[in-house]
This record gives structure tokens, sequence and C-alpha cells, in this order.
């Protein structure tokens, strides 16, 4: 019987070529999509999934509040928390902290030299808490002791040509001193899919050490409880109720860091969280962050996405199926007279359902495969052999199983339903509870359309605000040079201003300026600050940017009061300037009131001699923050370079062969700060892209299904359109007439698409501190793009019976 139904089956798909065509290709479409965005949100969903301990591992953060309101909310934490938690908590296993090792590196022997910028200063215990995975050398004693290094496989490569390196020294250049670190141990590359990008790992002892010989006698690496640099984790045993950890520790902030003297006289308060390690790529956007994390509440909307999409294109089969039911009236009539059940007449129907799903089930297989790389490509996601993690495809398979059987089972159901007797007479004629089923799923269609369009149309706009809006500082035109790290602070100090104005001689040059950011960059310098004369509870978090005199030219930033620095550090060493924002949170009444004025940190006075207008340092997603601009021509983290358009090579190969006269021993690394200050914005305009790319595939697929319905509703009324054109109808009103209940369903589905989709935009744009209003011209275009090519779709479909002879539809009365 099986295989009766099956040839069956493939003669009835033959017979309607052109129907089998729109549904296999919306199933198709549907599938190949489903399994596209499911590849990039398992990847997006596997971040720290390999950690062999990753469930009980958590990473602390904390948040600061000054007088009730909240300050900032950190990644990092102060270097004492996480070894007293673990004195104070048994339900702590163990812990481990890192702390950035950024540095100039070089391997003497072949004069290889890179900045390097991918790692950290670690405890010992990072070993067997994140499962370093050695390949050469001792676990247990990798990273204990001073000046220990270990290093990732392309690493070693990239300095000595070979893997084999173990015992071999690499040596740091500091201030123009060369420290050397033995390479304890080598590892494979860490897995992409980390929060963390490790390069190189250097033990925490050498940290505590170059500390000691800094100056710092007071261990501030192991017992400081007011350097919020440092990312700690910490390991929970096996079966800990995490939330009964979690109400513990409000009292342990309390009796560490919000009962001390100094935390009651500022009224500041300080708060520790936990966060589960797997949680951080999505879910984790504070300060400091280790590397530029995702968007849980965009990868989830597009996870939601993907099950519209097929479900989209189930619809569609139920259209179309039931779009064929005259066509096939007669057939069921024949066979029930023949003697068929219903029960065989609906397995016939479930085959053909079948078939056509697993012919588009392999087709959506082999297309997924075959755009796998360019999609990797496409969403900056490295190409990995890994198609989608077992979890998606169980997940897929799911979907495909249930989906087959409800989009076969109601047309199934309605075919095999009808009455031979009618159907025989030329007395058939469809429900109307199935004509309503059909005109709903239409309504559902074009919702999820509409909601996709209008969805794009704010994405575009959102980061087209972002861009475009003016950032208080020109940028346009800038290079940066990553700063001089060889050479000690002295010999820096008297070759900087020569660099300088040797660059100023050449001909592509306009301007240089020093500083220890620039924009685009997190700045991680803070100091509390408050008026001399506002008493010892006005103290505010405050951004430092050390700059030079020739920093606010070069950007043309607006001076709101004041002056700017004189190019004497010994007159203008304690001096500052402040920008708005800063002037806002200190009390200032106007930027002239504080000219003048004087602010401390600690034992540190200074004088504000000027007010700068306010200007993005990052990006439209975060808020202008308070800042303090101390004047420090020896800063050496960037040099800014402002250079004619034209002969740009000529340019930069001047400029490097300046830099290999003055600073030999340093690398000649550069970016240009309007391409760099938009990478901020790469994961919005990724998933703008990727949005509307599948939004225009779910309305393709939608207009499947309506062609199917239009294509019912015309064979329903041939014979009516032929007397109407025979009574004189123009074909103009015969069309408004085919269309004019679709054009309601359209409608109906832009009145619920409103509220669904302002909703569901507004929720995304509350991740922006800068962001655009939502306006009800976007819903209006939307609703208008969705009308037009629903009104192409059903033209397309009735335009043949408004052109065809009127005799055809009349012959058989």
């Amino acid at each position: 019987m099986i295989t009766n139904y099956i040839k069956i089956a493939v003669r009835n798909l033959g017979k309607r070529r052109g129907n089998t065509f729109l549904n296999i290709a919306g199933l198709t479409i549907g599938m190949t999509c489903c399994l596209l965005i499911f590849h990039y949100v398992s990847y997006e969903r596997s971040y720290d999934d390999f950690h062999q301990q990753g469930d009980n591992i958590v990473r602390l953060r904390i948040d600061s509040y000054k007088g009730g309101e909240l300050r900032w909310k950190s990644a990092t934490v102060y270097p004492a928390i996480a070894p007293t938690m673990k004195k104070d908590f048994p339900e702590v296993q163990d812990f481990c902290r890192l702390i950035d090792a950024e540095c100039l590196m070089v391997n003497e022997a072949t004069q290889s030299k890179f900045n390097e910028t991918k790692g950290y200063f670690a405890d010992q215990s990072i070993m067997s808490m994140f499962n370093i995975p050695l390949v050469q050398g001792n676990p247990s004693t990798a990273l204990t002791g001073p000046d220990k290094l270990i290093i990732s496989q392309s690493m070693a490569n990239k300095y000595f040509g070979t893997k084999d390196v173990l015992g071999k020294q690499l040596k740091v250049r500091d201030g123009g001193q060369l420290k050397g670190y033995e390479i304890s141990g080598v590892f494979k590359d860490y897995p992409s899919n980390s929060h963390l990008d490790i390069k190189y790992l250097v033990s925490y002892d050498t940290f505590k050490k170059l500390l000691l010989e800094g100056g710092d006698s007071s261990n501030a690496a192991e017992t400081g409880w007011g350097w919020y640099d440092f990312y700690a984790y910490i390991q929970l045993k096996p079966g800990t109720d995490v939330n009964k950890l979690a109400a513990k520790i409000p009292a342990f902030s309390d009796k560490y860091m919000n009962s001390t003297e100094w935390a009651k006289k500022n009224n500041f308060k300080t708060e520790i969280y936990m966060m589960p390690m797997k949680d951080i790529h999505l879910y984790s956007n504070f300060n400091q962050e280790a590397e530029v994390n995702g968007n849980g509440q965009a990868v989830g909307f597009l996870f939601l996405v993907a099950i519209f999409i097929i479900g989209i294109a189930w619809i569609n089969y139920i259209n179309l199926a039931t779009a064929r039911s005259v066509e096939r009236a007669r057939e069921v009539g024949v066979r029930k007279v023949l003697g068929a059940l219903r029960t065989d007449l609906i397995r016939q129907f479930l085959t053909e359902s079948f078939l056509l799903n697993v012919v588009a089930l392999l087709l959506s297989v082999g297309i997924f495969y075959v755009l796998l790389n360019p999609f990797d490509q496409f969403t900056g996601h490295p190409s990995t052999n890994i198609s989608l993690t077992p979890h998606y495809w169980q997940l897929f398979a799911i979907l495909f199983i249930g989906g087959t059987l409800l989009s076969g089972m109601y047309p199934a159901f309605v075919l095999s339903g009808f009455q031979p007797i009618t159907v025989l007479k030329g007395m058939f004629k469809n429900s109307t509870s199935g004509l309503l089923l059909r005109k709903g799923l239409i309504v559902v269609q074009f919702t999820t359309s509409v909601v996709l369009i209008a969805g794009t149309i704010i994405v575009y706009k959102q980061v087209s605000f972002m861009r475009d809006q003016k950032l208080g500082a020109n940028i346009d035109q800038t290079m940066v040079v990553e700063g001089a790290r060889s050479v000690s602070d002295s010999v820096y100090n008297n070759t900087i201003q020569p660099f300088k104005t040797s660059l100023g001689q050449l001909s592509g040059v306009k301007q240089m300026a020093a500083s220890s950011n620039v924009m685009g960059q997190e700045i991680y310098w803070t100091n509390t600050h408050k008026r001399v004369e506002a008493g010892a509870e006005a103290g505010n978090t405050l951004y430092n940017l050390g700059i030079d005199a020739d920093f606010i030219p070069l950007f043309g930033m607006k001076l709101v009061a004041g002056r700017n620095f004189a190019n004497d550090f010994g007159t203008e060493r304690k001096n500052v300037m402040l920008n708005e924002k800063a002037l806002k949170v200190l009390g200032f009444p106007n930027a002239e009131a504080a000219i003048g004025k004087r602010i401390n940190s600690g034992r540190d006075t200074n004088t504000v001699v000027g007010i700068l207008a306010d200007f993005h340092q990052q990006g439209l997603q975060k808020a202008i923050e308070p800042m303090l601009f101390r004047f420090r021509p020896g800063s050496r983290s960037c040099y800014s370079i402002k250079v004619e358009a034209g002969n740009l090579p000529a340019t930069i190969a001047a400029i490097k062969q300046n830099w290999d006269k003055f600073f030999p021993d340093d690398p000649f690394n550069y970016t240009f700060l309007d391409e760099t200050f938009s990478e901020q914005y790469k994961s919005d305009i990724l998933f703008g892209k990727v949005f509307g790319i599948f939004a225009f595939l779910a309305i393709l697929i939608a207009c499947f299904g309506l062609l199917g319905l239009s294509a019912y509703n015309v064979i329903q009324r041939t014979k009516e359109i032929g007397i109407r054109k025979v009574l004189g109808a123009s074909a103009q009103s015969i069309l408004v007439l085919l269309s004019k209940d679709f054009m309601k369903l359209i409608l109906v589905a832009l009145v619920l698409a409103i509220p669904v989709g302002w909703y569901v935009m507004h929720q995304w744009l509350q991740d922006f501190a800068y962001r655009i209003h939502i306006g009800w011209w976007i819903f209006a275009v939307a609703g208008v793009l969705a009308l037009i090519i629903a009104l192409f779709t059903i033209v397309l479909q009735a335009a043949r019976a408004v052109t065809d002879s009127p005799v055809k539809s009349l012959r058989s009365e």
C-alpha cells in the first residue's frame, strides 16, 4: 500500500507542476532560512560551552552607587574580593583573577616584535578552572612563580616559527628595559567562541613583582578594595544553590566595603553580583568588558524570526493545497464511489505532504551547506566544520516532523471529507469555516511580514542616526599610531617633540597630538573628584584623559569657557579641563563659574582652566560620561595624526620612515579613526543586514501563500467573472472585485502589526543611550509596501482570468 501511495503521490505532484514548484520553493526557502538562522544562533549561544567546569563558574562584577544613585556598572572588581569570598563562603571551591597584560613583546634572536594586547596576568588556578589545554608544559606549575609565561601555538609560530618553544624566552620591553619571561607552557589556540580572547597568560606573581618594583609595598594586587580593573571568577562546588549564595553577598559587601569609614563619609555603596560564565557573551554589556559581547535580545529575536519563517512556509502549503481543492474534489468523489475509505485518502494526502517536505528538506540542507561559508563570512563568524550544535539539529528535526504533520493534516482531512454525491453532481462548495481559517492564516503571514518590514526600517534608521550624528569632534582624515613603549620616560620626553616637529614638516601631515586614549576607546582611568569648597560628601567619578596642547585643536573641539592648555608642563601640571557633563555632576551652575575653581581627588588638587563641549568618546549606544582632561604631553598610548586626503600611501610611508628613525625598537601599527569608531556599530549594522535579508525572504514566502489563495478565489469565481464580462464589466472592475477582500486582510494585518512591531522594536531600542523615535510613518511605509507586494501578487494571478474569453468559463452552462 505504501508503494502505491507513493506512486500516486508522485503522479499527482507531476500533474500539477506549477503548484508543486510553488510548494517546494516556499518550503525550501523557509527551511534554508531556518537552518541558517539556527546556525547563527547556535554559534552565538555556544560561547564558553567548551569549559568542563563551565556550569559551576561565575564571573563577579560590581555596581557602584553614590548617595543612592547608580554611578556605573562594571565587569571588573577589586582584587581582594575573590580570595575573601573563598575564605568566607564554603560554597566557593576556587577562584582566579585576570588583569590586562598589554606589552611590547620581543624575540631577540629573530628580532620579531609586536604590540600584544590579547593577554592577561592570571592566577595559577586558571589552568584547572578554565582547562587551558597545554600541549607542552606542566599545567600544575605553568603559572607558578614570577617571570612565567604560557603562549598559544599560533603565537609560538609567530615569534619562533615552531611550536616547540618550551623553556625559551620572550622579552617584554618596558620603558627601555628588556625583561625576560620564560615560556613555561604552550596551549592550543583558545576557542573563538569565548568571551575572552587569550593569546598568552603571564603569572600573577609576575604582576605582583612588577608592582613591587614600581614602589607599591601595599600588596594591592592581593588586598586592594579600591582598584577595580580585575576580572574575577569563582568556581562553585557542585550542587551549590546559587540563589542562596547570592543572598549572602549583600552582607559580605557591607562587611568589607560599605561599612568602611571612607564609604560612609562619601556615601558610597558597592554591590557584588555573580554572572554565569555562559551568559557573559550575550547578556553582559557593562564597563570594562574584556571583548565586545553579543546581544542576547537580538539573537533571541532572530530565533523567533526563524520559527516564523518556517511557519509561514507551512502555512503556504496549507493554502496552496486547499486552493486546489476544487480540482481534487472530483478525484475524491470518484475514489469514494469506488470504495476508498476516508483513512485511505488521508494516508494518500499525507504521503503527498511528506514527499513535498522531504524534497524541500533535501534541497534546503544542500543549499544550507553551500551557503554556510559565505554566510559565516557575512556574519563575521569563523568558518567551522560545525553547521549546527546537536541541540539545534534536534530542535530542527522536531520542527520538521511537527510542521510536516500539522501542515499535512488539515488539507488531508479537508480533502478527504468531501461528499461524493455533492461533488459528482457539481454542487461542491467549501465551508465558511475553512475559508475563514485560510484568511486568518494570510493575516498571520502578513502581520509577521509588516512587523519585519517595519523592523528593518527601524534598524536601518537607528544605525544611520548613530553614524550620521555629530560627535562633537572631527575624526575624519585622522590616522592613529600605537604609542612607543620601548624607550624610557627620560628618553621618550626628549624624543617625542622632535618626532612631532619632523612630522609637521611633511607635506601630507597637518598636525599631531598625543593622548592616553582616542575616540572609540573605553577609558579605564577614573578617579573620584569633588569641589574643594563643596565638602567631603560631594565626590563623583570622572573619566580621565591625558592629552597634550594639540589634542583639542586637532579634533576641532569646542571650548565653552576658559582656555586650552599651554605647551608648558611646569605651569599646566596642576591644571585640568572638564566637559559639560562633569561640570553638571560637580554641581557648578555654569561654565564660567567653574573657571579657576579647585577640585581634588585624595591629595591631588587641581585648578579648572577650561570647559569643553560634550563629545562622544564612544558610540551612541553609550551615554556621554563626565570627563576630566589632564595635561600629559608625555602620553604614549596613541598618537593622532591629521593627514591630507591626497596621496595617502606616500604620506603613510613618510610617517613610517620618521617613526623608524625615532622609535626603531617599536613596531609601526596604525589605523584610521573613522574606521575604528565605526567598528562600534558593526554588530548593529550586521543585525540590520541579517534582519533585512530574512525579512525579504519571509515576505517572498508569504506572497506564495497569497498567490495560492488568490488562485483559489479565481477558480471559485470563474463563472461569475465570465457572467460579469458578458454583462459589460471592465477589466479594472473585475481586478478590484478579486483583490478587495485580500486588501482588507492586509489592512487587518497592518492594524495588528502596529502594536506588536512598536513594542518589539521599542524594546530593542532601549539598548541605545541615543535613539530614534518610532514614528507612525514607519508603519505606514511598511503597510504600503505590503499592500503593493500583495496587490502585485494578486494581479499576477488574476490577470489571466480577466483576459480569458468568457466563452470558456460559461461553455458548460
